[in-house]
């Protein structure tokens, strides 16, 4: 009896002893677990020469667009052209029925051969008057109204000559021309159809080139202009086109001019581009976009997978000499792909955490993993 509680109580104390030294083992794992720093990927900012650029839906037209419309009324006698075909400056379009502006010039010409002779006739008795007047056979009063009638009939051959120049104006209007070299848009009408003055006969479009139209935000104008001022040789007028299927236009155009005054309910700035289109890819009426890029000679970038926001600014972890960090707002410019363009709040060789902010807090120590910004920044560009 007293054998077997002897050795009862030896193997409770010693279960007690091991379950105890185990119990310290684990608690001590833990905490040294706990104090462990966390390995953190960590990046130092740099500075570097970078390209800024922001795109804006672009209005493409012809450099000259003009509606050809009839001078004349009357019913469209034949169509030199077709739809889409090149024309040359003064090449024939349309032909419009001219019999009756020719009866009406012929009616005009025999008005002032009438006319003429009604003013010789006028002459004459003046000469006749004026003898007469010469030898006191009648009052000077008769001279006068002589001459008088010689004006009146002379004014008559002058409004009939204008009638003739105004038929023969309206002939030369029955024949409608090109106006430029250019492209022949829709033409709406068949040969037959009544043509009213004022009518729309079709469009011509000189293609040569074309106008891109794009408004710009006067903030984004005013870091325009402020780049170009202090760096005018890495800020050129060129931009880029992007087409409509996302294509990229093979050929630059050039800024030409901007709007005087910025559009009160946009609050933006039309800007106009020109691009030079010798194939006629670019159509009068498509649509692109418009690439405008400036350089930034010294932009410092932050990776966005770095930034946090709380209350509605936005901050990144600086890692100290003690690799301790401390969370510090700073000041975006503008986003530059994965990156923010640092306007103040951040300097060149700061290490900053580089992702995973949401599970750190201030104070932590880490253990920084470097990550390289070279890398970060080829990627951003590919």
């Amino acid at each position: 009896m007293h054998t077997v509680f002897s050795r009862s109580f030896f193997s409770f104390a010693l279960l007690a002893t091991t379950a105890g030294l185990l119990g310290g083992c684990s608690a001590k794992a833990e905490k040294d677990t706990a104090e462990a720093p966390a390995e953190v990927p960590v990046v130092t900012l740099k500075n570097s020469e970078q390209e800024l650029f922001h795109d804006y839906v672009a209005d493409i037209q012809a450099v000259r667009n003009v509606e050809v419309r009839a001078q004349v009324n009357g019913f469209l006698e034949h169509i030199f052209v077709d739809e889409g075909r090149p024309v040359k400056k003064g090449q024939p379009l349309f032909r419009l029925n001219a019999s009756a502006f020719k009866n009406t010039r012929n009616q005009a010409e025999a008005s002032v051969a009438s006319a003429q002779a009604q003013a010789a006739s006028a002459r004459v008795e003046r000469e006749r008057v004026r003898l007469l007047v010469g030898k006191n056979v009648i009052a000077k009063s008769e001279l006068e109204l002589a001459n008088s009638k010689v004006k009146d009939a002379e004014a008559r051959v002058a409004d009939a000559r204008t009638g003739v120049a105004a038929a023969q104006l309206n002939i030369g209007y029955t024949l409608v021309r090109a106006p430029f070299d250019g492209v022949i848009d829709r033409i709406p009408l068949k040969v037959g159809s009544i043509v009213e003055k004022g009518t729309l006969l079709t469009t011509v479009s000189d293609l040569h080139a074309v106008y891109a139209y794009f408004n710009v935000a006067e903030a984004n104008y005013m870091a325009y202009v402020k780049a170009r001022q202090q760096h005018p040789e890495r800020h050129p007028d060129s931009v880029q086109l992007t087409l409509a299927d996302g294509s990229r236009y093979a050929m630059g155009g050039l800024i030409e001019t901007t709007e005087s005054e910025f559009n009160p309910n946009t609050g933006s700035l039309a800007f106009r581009a020109r691009f030079p289109n010798p194939q006629r890819m670019l159509k009068h009426g498509a649509s692109g976009k418009v690439r405008l890029t400036s350089t930034l000679p010294d932009a410092l970038l932050v990776p966005q997978r770095a930034v946090f926001e709380l209350q509605d600014k936005n901050y990144v972890y600086v890692v100290d000499k003690t690799n301790t960090i401390h969370p510090r707002s700073f000041i975006p410019q503008t986003r530059l792909g994965d990156f923010y363009v640092v306007q103040s709040g951040l300097k060149p060789g700061e290490r900053v955490v580089y992702e995973g902010a949401p599970e750190l807090h201030d104070g932590q120590k880490i253990q920084g993993r470097t990550v390289q910004m070279d890398s970060l920044l080829a990627k951003n560009g590919e």
